[in-house]
This record gives structure tokens, sequence and C-alpha cells, in this order.
């Protein structure tokens, strides 16, 4: 097949290896990968890509134009936007992409305002009749002290979140039963938990206070699916159990199938006609069942396991962009990943095995 280029912002991030590695490990043809991040470590940021660029970030007035003049002279084929906010700034320039032939990988307006906004999702969900957990949006600190029994608390922690944000920034858990001495003592300093004076002390010096939303407190661990979807139809779906997380990312994962979660992205794939890569954050309750609390409409994090298990999501979405033809696949639930420090060295001339 014909030899392809593709362009990936957010390169730096420390899970990307993984989606180059399910590029070059397509068995069909070779891609030149190009990277782009706004990091000024050129050598660092180089080791896993063929090319890399520094950009500025997604809020400069510039950024757009730049990823455009990268397209225009590497010639590239297929764009993935990989930053949940820059999603917006590069749909406002679709038709600057597609005069430069660049299949960019991203939903349309609609999709992307309700998929980015956890309230916005989940007030849709509701209005289609789809199973949501208790939450409500907090406009005040007065707001949630009178409202945060609904949600069970003091009995049960809640959880608030910014509701657009992405990777654990904007969240915390409000106990009743934390302690400052048993947290400085036991707790990492990422540690979410905080009191309910806490929460709101934060909240008080939010100026402008962001859009936030509280919802009930799943114990559980993370669940996500991920899947591939064409205008609202689902083409290929995956789920995985994080049974350990650090800032929202996987660190141990086992392919794992669940029926009603798959149903209810399903759904929700197909009533907000959803396109492309997406991946569906759910927690686990005390009964080890599901409940949605984010969707990411981009490729997700920890996607190798699933390419490791026959479903190579980024892969696939390349050549459902081109146009090619899609292969049947088997998945093979069970399928772990396991994340441990890689100690990579390098030098100037590139890197160095030993």
């Amino acid at each position: 097949m014909k030899d392809i280029t593709v362009l990936s912002s957010a390169c730096g991030a420390f899970f990307m290896p993984g989606f180059f590695k399910c590029l070059k490990a397509n068995k069909e043809r070779s891609i030149k990968i190009i990277g782009a991040d706004l990091s000024s470590d050129t050598l660092t940021n180089s080791l896993f890509v063929d090319k890399y660029y520094q950009v500025p970030k997604y809020t400069d007035e510039n950024y757009v134009d730049v990823l455009l003049d990268i397209c225009k002279k590497e010639n590239v084929d297929v764009f993935f936007p990989h930053i949940s906010m820059e999603l917006p700034y590069v749909l406002e320039r679709m038709m600057d992409f597609e005069k430069l032939g660049v299949k960019v990988a991203i939903s349309d307006k609609e999709t992307l305002a309700t998929a980015n906004c956890k309230f916005r999702l989940y007030e849709f969900m509701k209005e289609k009749g789809l199973t949501v957990p208790k939450y409500f949006l907090v406009d005040s600190t007065e707001t949630i002290r009178k409202r945060i029994g609904e949600l069970g608390f003091p009995q049960r922690p809640i959880c608030v979140k910014m509701t657009e944000n992405s990777g654990s920034r904007g969240v915390r858990i409000v106990r009743a039963d934390v302690s400052k001495s048993e947290s400085f003592m036991h707790d990492k300093p990422s540690s979410m938990n905080v009191t309910l004076d806490e929460m709101c002390e934060i909240l008080d010096g939010c100026k402008p206070m962001p859009t936030i939303m509280a919802m009930e407190f799943l114990p559980g661990v993370e669940y996500t699916v991920d899947l591939l979807a064409d205008h609202g139809k689902t083409l290929y779906i995956a789920g995985r159990r994080n049974t350990t997380s650090s800032m929202s990312i996987a660190q141990t994962s086992v392919v794992e199938k669940k029926d009603s979660a798959y149903r209810l992205c399903e759904d929700i794939v197909r009533e907000l006609k959803l396109d492309g890569n997406i991946g569906f954050d759910f927690m686990l309750d005390e009964n080890d069942t599901p409940w949605l609390t984010d969707l990411n409409p981009r490729v997700t994090a920890t996607i190798i396991l699933y390419a490791g298990a026959g479903m190579n999501f980024p892969y696939l979405r390349v050549k459902q962009l081109l146009g090619e033809v899609l292969p049947k696949v088997e998945l093979k639930y069970g399928t772990q990943l396991v994340r441990k420090y890689l100690d990579t060295l390098f030098n100037e001339e590139g890197i160095i095995n030993l």
C-alpha cells in the first residue's frame, strides 16, 4: 500500500510512544510520523518520531497556521489532534486542511461541543433517556453546601469536577473523614481527597469560577471503552478494566467486556452521530456496575493495549480516513498491560542500545 505521513500533536506526552508504535506496527505500509509539541526539548521529543516540530500552545492565535505549514511542508496525509481543548480550534479551520488534502481525525462541531463538556453531556443523556449518576451544577460555595446531601454526603464522599478539562485536572474528592495528618503521613502529594471546607476555599479562590459540577462518588476502579465510529455507527468496540491508575492514566489494565457499558456507548454514538476514535471513561460502583463519567473525542492514552489484543484503533482510523476497506478483527479478551518505568538512554547521535 501507499506509504503515508501522519502528523501528531502533543507528541511529548509520556504515553505517546504507544500510539506511535500502533502506527508503525500496522504490517501494511510504511508510516512517517511527524511530531508536534510546545516543548523546546527537541532532542528528547525527536526520539520516538521521524521528525519533530516545536509549536506554540493551542490557545496561540497562530497555532493552527503553524500546523498547516507543517502539513504543507511534510506532505501530511493524516493529522491526529491529541489535546481535547485544541479540537475546536482545529475544527474551525477544517477547510484549510482539506485544501491541502489532509484528513483530520476529528468529529463535527456540535458533537465536540457536547462531548467536551461533562455537564452538557449528562444533560444530553438525560434528555435521551440514558442512565447517568446523580449530579448538579455548582455555581457557588453556597450551592455545594446546600445540595451536597443530595449526593449522600457526609456518609459518602462526592466528586467535584470542572466540566471542561481533562487528565484529572480540576477534579477533587470531597470526604467528611479526611485527616490532614493521615494524608500527610500516608498519601502521595497527588491525592485528590479534600474536606468540604477545603473544597469551598478552592472554589472561592477561582476568579472567575469555571463551570463546575458535583456528582455522586463511585468507589470502584476505572473502566474504559474505546471505539471507532462512522457518523453514528460503531465499527469497532473494546473495553478495559483499569485496575490501577495514576493521574487518570492506567498503570495496569486488562481487556474486558461489559455489555451494559458497550450498549450505552453505542447509544451515545448513535444519538450524537459520533465519528472517529472515541474514548468513554466509566467508574465502577460497589456492585461493579459501570457509570459514565467522561467522553474523550480522540484516541486515549492506553490505546496500545487493544493493538496487543488484535484491534489497532489508530491504524484502523487511518484506513477509515483514507477510504480503505476495513478488516474483520478478533479481539482477544484477557490481554493485559502493565506500565513500569522503562529507561531510554540517548545522546546527540540518538538512542543508546545497551
